[in-house]
């Protein structure tokens, strides 16, 4: 349970994939690991048309990276291995075959944002307030940046990077193109979520593979471009600024 939980379910050709961690749904190396490896057997598996991704509880949606694992980095290498777990998430969900649902009932912070954008369609909560913390702590979103940009725009991926310590309300996330639709209790949530992904789970699945290709047009380059801003956040969270922050943060 100290690196987390992972669940897959599939019922009626729907996939849950259901992850929990108890520090506010932080990740881990081992849950971004499993999280990537689940986005990449459901892309084969014929018996699923659409994917799930929800976290369990009813606050955080995802608090990012996990700050013990951002503490214990040493030197580069494993840096850049941990930044690449988020990388890895990131291009199993772009070249999963299947649309993926974001289900957002809380706060989502940092690299939780980061699996936001990468969901086809997310539904949230009038509770799931984002924030992209990652300069408070001496580093930045560099990995979740591009997905961010995709979904909301350079403007939107700018504001939220920069004012680092705001909170941005679902409404605004909203508007920014994050959310499809922001509903007022987890109840309403679950509703809409459920009745989106069982329409879905009956249409051409032909069809939904071919336009979840079209959604990412122009993407290819992800895994060369992620891997690159993976050593630019594993480098900087080696140094003495990141380090101080962090120490500061977790007491």
């Amino acid at each position: 349970m100290s690196n987390g939980s992972l669940y897959t379910h599939i019922q009626n050709s729907v996939a849950t994939i259901e992850f929990y961690h108890p520090a506010s749904n932080s990740m881990p190396k081992e849950l971004l690991d499993r999280l990537a490896k689940a986005f990449n057997e459901l892309s084969d598996n014929a018996k699923v048309s659409v994917i799930i991704l929800k976290s369990e509880k009813e606050k955080a949606f995802c608090a990012g990276a996990s700050f013990d694992e951002l503490l214990a980095i040493d030197n580069l290498n494993k840096g850049k291995e941990f930044f690449l777990g988020f990388a890895n998430v990131l291009n199993a969900m772009r070249s999963c075959s299947k649309l993926i649902i974001g289900r957002i009932q809380g706060k989502t912070v940092g690299g939780g944002v980061g699996l936001a954008a990468a969901c086809d369609y997310c539904f949230a909560t009038v509770a799931a307030s984002i924030k992209l913390s990652e300069f408070t702590i001496g580093i930045g979103p560099f990995v979740i940046a591009p997905a961010v940009e995709r979904k909301m725009g350079i403007a939107a991926l700018s504001e939220l990077t920069l004012d680092a310590t705001s909170w941005q309300n679902a409404y605004w996330a909203k508007e920014k193109g994050l959310y499809a639709k922001v509903l007022e209790t987890i109840k309403e949530l679950d509703f809409e979520v459920d009745v989106l992904a069982n329409k879905l789970s009956k249409y051409n699945p032909e069809a939904l593979v071919e336009m979840k290709k079209a959604l990412w047009t122009g993407t290819d380059n992800w895994v060369e471009l992620l891997e690159k801003r993976a050593e630019i956040s594993g480098n900087l969270v080696l140094s003495t600024s990141a380090k101080n922050a962090l120490n500061k943060f977790k007491k």
